[in-house]
């Protein structure tokens, strides 16, 4: 396996972009891929369209936060596993170190009341930010090719009616297009190989990747473990798709916190730059402080780390192929359709009355017409007006 040659960036360069978005990168998944896109794609021109489509796929295929994969993924394309690694670690750290603090403080203050009130503003604002993302990615994209674009509506269809994202969907798609663009001329050719061979051996790897889920401990810290292993080992879409399974676990399952702690959890991930999954390492501190935050953290992130790096090689290796390209192009479309009706569905949590509309509108007109307007100050202006605006 070799992976491209003659990059027009340094491996520091892409570590640095990676730690500058888990930083400042606001809005979430279908946010921050939007950002790859246009940053490394369209402006810097580091990642070819090819790279980053092969690569959105690859994360949507797989369980586990999208863009913390797909970032992954983007420093594995010219400087391999140390890429992946570095741009892994740059783009979650930040956030990480910043929901710690926020679970040091909401322990000794007993709670931060103030969140509802920031997540008031920042919550309409974003949806701003996601929606003229998507709207940037699916004219990007799909073009004015009819078949990705029925494959497109379907799948923003389906995710706004059943609120949730099934790899199922991403699959077909991209079976779909690879049958009508590059049927196989022998469905069973010569030694039995199926016409596919690089997908099946993604599964080939779960069991290794989960094992961490295979050792009985009665410390609370070996339940966070085990828990969190599951929750990035087994739950499809964006990072957003973690929460029902968060739920379930630690509020239900568990007792860890109380439907309060969990919702101002969730809050803290939305308000906080970077994965929204990151929220994980403030549930993790409220259970068993910062040990049970790096615990936690490791657990999620280290299954999609693996689901990423893995395959990767295949994907380097037979992606430019008619039948893969055809695959990806598939599952590129369900992606983005999944992100379109994502903006729907968390804007109908978001956009709740009068004021987050006009916060919302005024979002999009900003960043429609003032090209260097830059996310986070858009975010900070909608946090103070959320903050006046909640009281009355």
């Amino acid at each position: 396996m070799s992976v491209s040659s003659a990059p027009g960036y340094s491996l520091w360069q892409m570590v640095g972009y990676m730690a500058r978005l888990g930083t400042i990168g606001f809005g979430g998944p279908v946010a921050l891929v939007g950002y790859m896109h246009r940053d490394l794609v369209e402006d810097r021109k580091w990642i070819s369209e090819a790279d980053y489509k092969e690569g959105l796929a690859l994360s949507q295929l797989m369980p586990g936060p999208l863009a913390a994969q797909l970032g992954i993924y983007l420093g594995y394309v010219h400087y391999g596993i140390t890429g992946a690694t570095l741009a892994g670690i740059a783009f979650v750290l930040p956030s990480f170190l910043m929901v710690v603090a926020l679970g040091a403080a909401y322990l000794a203050y007993g709670g931060l009341t103030w969140m509802q009130a920031v997540f008031y503003g920042v919550g309409a604002a974003v949806i701003g930010i996601i929606a003229l993302s998507a709207y940037k990615l699916t004219t990007k994209s799909i073009g004015k090719d009819k078949l990705l674009w029925a494959i497109y509506l379907v799948a923003a269809g389906f995710t706004i009616v059943t609120e949730s994202e099934i790899v199922w969907i991403f699959l077909i798609s991209g079976m779909v297009v690879w049958l009508v663009r590059a049927p196989p001329k022998r469905w069973f050719p010569k030694g039995g190989n199926a016409a596919l061979v690089s997908l099946p051996v993604l599964g080939d790897h779960l069991s290794t990747a989960c094992a961490v889920g295979a050792t009985l401990d009665f410390s609370v810290l070996m339940q966070i473990g085990i828990f969190f292993a599951e929750a990035g080992a087994f739950v499809f879409g964006s990072g957003l798709a973690i929460v029902p399974f968060l739920y379930g676990g630690v509020v239900s399952q568990h007792h860890w916190l109380t439907e309060r702690q969990f919702v101002d959890a969730v809050a803290v991930a939305m308000i906080t730059p970077g994965p929204v999954v990151i929220t994980v390492g403030f549930i993790g501190y409220l259970v068993a402080g910062f040990a049970g935050a790096v615990v936690a953290a490791l657990a999620t992130f280290i299954p999609c780390y693996l689901f990423t790096i893995i395959p990767a090689p295949y994907f380097r290796k037979h992606g430019r192929k008619p039948a893969i390209v055809a695959f990806v192009d598939g599952c590129t479309a369900a992606a983005i359709g999944t992100i379109a009706g994502a903006v729907v569905v968390l804007g109908k949590r978001s956009i709740t009355d009068i004021p987050t509309t006009l916060v919302m509108a005024v979002t999009l007109f900003a960043l429609w017409k003032l090209k260097k307007l830059q996310e986070p100050v858009i975010v900070a202006a909608a946090a103070v007006v959320g903050l006046i605006l909640y009281q009355l």
